[in-house]
């Protein structure tokens, strides 16, 4: 082999050695497995998978993101505080999620946002609709227990809006409870109450949307190539029809 010959082959196996990690499909299983960590109470549904837990529709949209992606994950639900605080740490690497502040340090945003989950205020005959928070203004609500809605429950809590909050432990306690007329608005979000309202209508029930929360998707910051790989997410994201993943219960 001639000495031209010898100095190609050193330096393409140079330019090998020193490449980066690649985000496209063919590179990314280079990339360290991704932990997505969610909050374990449901947005989306009522539905439990076989343990006994509430079931996460975004599962599925994540599981076509990385397979697409080329990227190993696996998932997992948590408290809101200890999601939040593996997701600042790093000891988690992905979510998706509104925009929360607390991650604002730590973490990138997708641009555009990969779901909503709508709010609804519910309400039966009798009861004036709802058009923003400030009509709740000294009504009586009904909400349901660990939720924050979004950061709402400030204006509910703020005892100069002299709101009264009724608690109840599930969606369906909370419909009920709107039906013995133990107050007058109901605040839920609206694929879960759906899912209550099809096995059990409502005769006269209304409802007036209170607040659309635009969910993310949020990648660590410490991430290989984070950015990229974020945007080579988002791009795949672009592609799918996540409603449809979503709505889609697993047999």
């Amino acid at each position: 082999m001639s000495l031209l010959a010898v100095a190609r082959n050193c330096l393409a196996l140079a330019l090998l050695a020193s490449a980066g990690p690649s985000v496209h499909a063919e590179g990314a299983a280079r990339l360290p497995e991704i932990e997505y960590v969610a909050p374990d109470q449901s947005v989306w549904t009522i539905r439990t998978d076989r343990h006994g837990q509430p079931e996460n529709p975004l599962f599925p949209v994540a599981e076509a993101l990385f397979a697409r992606a080329g990227i190993p994950w696996h998932g997992r639900s948590y408290p809101a505080a200890r999601m939040f605080k593996y997701l600042q740490d790093g000891s988690a690497q992905f979510s998706m999620l509104v925009k929360a502040p607390a991650l604002n340090d730590c973490c990138l945003f997708s641009r555009k946002p990969i779901a909503v989950a709508e709010i609804r205020v519910f309400h039966l005959g009798g009861q004036p609709a709802v058009a923003k928070l400030d009509d709740l203004a000294g009504k009586s609500i009904i909400t349901i227990h660990g939720y924050s809605y979004g950061g709402l429950l400030a204006f509910v809590n703020d005892g100069r809006n002299r709101v009264s909050n009724n608690l109840a432990l599930t969606h369906s306690a909370a419909f009920k409870m709107l039906a013995q007329r133990r107050a007058d608005y109901v605040i839920d979000y609206a694929r879960p109450a759906a899912e209550v309202l099809a096995e059990t209508p409502l005769t006269g029930l209304q409802s007036s949307v209170l607040s659309r929360q635009e969910v993310h998707l949020v990648l660590h910051k410490s991430y290989p190539d984070a950015p990229a790989v974020l945007a080579r997410l988002e791009a795949i994201a672009d592609t799918l029809d996540v409603d449809r993943i979503m709505r889609t219960t697993k047999k």
